[in-house]
């Protein structure tokens, strides 16, 4: 696929390099150096697209002034046939660029060859990814953080696949457990109060006070009627445990669904305990050293595997004593597996098991202490944690109405779901808000989130999406047909307005290949934002209905360009690119 802001730096180095050797061998440079240096897109393109520091970077080897390299260089560049028009020095020794209208037709060239495929990198060269997000405990609604992790995890599978990566998105269904038993006695208790009234036993201290779990405990009894009041406990919350997943875990099906997250697999934690994945990874642990017993209990030697780490990476033992690193528990004193260790075997399977050459996990904030722990594991059984395995931790999420926090939802009262929110404002704004840096809180304004003007973002890009299709329509009703304007020429798209247009297009693979290596998505809905302001101002300054011909079939082929990667980059944030507003 064409990169054509790459192709063009890589242009720019060819050039100098081939200047250097006809400058040394006219004798206006010493001989026999290797030229190098970097090639940029300037803040301030005044100068230049593209600026090149070459010259500085090899004054000392061709031991001379910078600018007096820079002028030999520049007056040796051919630039026949390349991408650029004209090469020029500007301060200390920058070799400016300037591109020529033979790189813009070929973005357009681009954009329309590469149809649907156009941003489309190859950096993750086919390899495996998983992206398990959101996995939020079956026991309840699901909250704003999985809401926010919903969109970030999806999104990023969605750019990762655009960079070549071979992607699966999982959800990990944690029904096993401490949390698994508090919500089966949890409804327990609300089955015993709708039968007993005040003669019931007092709810659990730790238990879910949901109304959610009140309407699962009616739901209960109309089912199964009162019959499990005689019954063993154990055999009642394994009954009513199941009763509530069945519930609960189709729900939240769903509720992804309307949000537009589908996901390749829903992993089962009890898949581990049953089928002994977990014992036998806490016992290859054991095997290989990294385990102890105390007090009944089974440890995980985590402060020396993470402290082993930091000493090779150059960590003095005062500063990791300073951290107060400390072992985790796998198996309790009653013989029940921890978390952890479920855990340490669920990311054994993403990576040996099923074979996973990365494993990313989108987390909230507060598990961060998690992090170096689950790695260090991973390092532990030999599968690299430190490489195979990331995770992305995103920040709190505040809604705001009428400028003030908003906590409870107008229509139930309580805290505000998933369900709630999507009730409130379109699938296409929470998506688009919540879409922002992981590493930043989101304050989510629920007045802008439906307005429809150019104040609320989302609106504001589909907006530039509508008005394309509006204007072709138009143009092709008075004779001006997309498959006409295939063939015009574009060098004509000479306005600074069109010029800038076509560069943010151009930008599009780039911004693909930086939000997959950064893990950060939301460079999507910067760069579709800057796409529809560079359009917005474009359509505003250049006539294209009335233009002249030659000059209107080129606007129009900009303008289907424009449509096509505004619906390119909105489909990988998983926002719709309506036609009509």
């Amino acid at each position: 696929m064409a990169n054509l802001i790459e192709l063009a730096k890589q242009n720019a180095d060819t050039l100098l390099q081939k200047a250097y050797v006809a400058a040394a061998a006219s004798g206006a440079l010493p001989e026999g150096a290797e030229l190098s240096g970097s090639v940029e897109i300037p803040k301030d393109v005044t100068n230049g697209d593209y600026a090149a520091n070459h010259a500085m970077v090899c004054a000392r080897a061709l031991k001379m002034p910078p600018r007096r390299i820079a002028e030999a260089l520049t007056e040796h560049c051919d630039l026949s046939g390349s991408y650029f028009s004209s090469v020029s020095v500007a301060g200390p020794g920058f070799i400016n660029f300037r591109l020529s209208e033979r790189w813009y037709s070929a973005v357009l060239d681009a954009v329309r060859a590469e149809a649907d495929r156009y941003g489309r990198v190859s950096d993750g060269s086919g390899r495996k990814v998983m992206v398990e997000f959101v996995s939020a405990n079956p026991t309840g609604p699901m909250h704003l953080g999985n809401a926010r992790g919903g969109v970030l995890g999806d999104s990023l599978a969605s750019v990762l696949d655009f960079a070549g990566w071979e992607v699966s998105r999982e959800f990990y269904v944690n029904d096993a457990g401490n949390q698994i038993e508090k919500f089966a006695s949890s409804i327990d208790a609300r089955y015993h109060e709708l039968l007993l009234g005040d003669k019931a036993p007092e709810f659990p201290e730790d238990g879910y006070h949901g109304e959610d779990i009140i309407e699962l405990a009616k739901a209960f009894l109309a089912q199964e009627g009162d019959g499990w009041l005689q019954k063993p406990e154990a055999e009642r919350h394994a009954a009513m445990a199941q009763f509530g997943l069945a519930r609960n875990i189709p729900k939240m099906k769903a509720d992804l669904l309307r949000y537009g997250v589908e996901y390749d697999r829903w992993f089962c934690e009890s898949e581990l305990h049953e089928s002994g994945f977990v014992k036998e990874t806490v016992d290859r642990l054991t095997d290989l050293g990294y385990t102890y017993e105390k007090d009944g209990a089974l440890w995980l030697r985590t402060a020396e595997i993470i402290g082993s780490r930091l000493m090779e990476e150059g960590k003095s033992l005062e500063a990791i004593a300073k951290l107060d690193l400390k072992d985790d528990v796998l198996r309790r004193s009653n013989g029940f597996y921890t978390y952890f260790a479920a855990d340490i075997a669920y990311h054994r399977n993403k990576l040996e098991v099923r074979g996973y050459d990365l494993a990313i996990n989108i987390w909230g904030a507060d598990h961060h202490g998690h992090v170096a722990r689950l790695k260090g594991a991973m390092d532990a059984l030999g599968l690299d944690g430190q490489h195979r395995l990331d995770i992305v931790l995103m920040q709190l999420v505040k809604l705001m109405r009428d400028g003030r926090p908003e906590k409870m939802s107008k229509r139930t009262g309580k805290a505000i779901s998933l369900t709630d929110l999507l009730d409130e404002v379109p699938v296409d704004a929470a998506r688009y808000f919540f879409n922002s840096r992981p590493d930043s809180p989101v304050e989510f304004d629920l007045d802008l989130a439906v307005r429809q003007d150019s104040e609320n973002p989302v609106y504001y890009v589909q907006y530039a999406h509508a008005r394309i299709c509006t204007l072709i329509a138009a143009l092709a009703e008075q004779g001006h047909s997309l498959e006409d304007a295939a063939g015009a020429d574009t060098a004509l798209l000479t306005v600074p307005e069109e010029q800038e247009l076509i560069k943010q297009l151009a930008a599009l693979p780039e911004e693909v290949r930086l939000a997959a290596r950064d893990y950060d998505p939301s460079r999507i809905n910067r760069y579709v934002t800057e796409l529809a302001t560079r359009f917005h101002k474009f359509y505003t300054v250049c006539r294209i209905r009335d233009a002249e011909p030659g000059i209107l079939e080129a606007r129009l082929q900009l303008c289907a360009a424009v449509r096509q990667v505004l619906e390119i980059a909105l489909g990988l944030i998983g926002v719709s690119a309506p036609e009509h507003m």
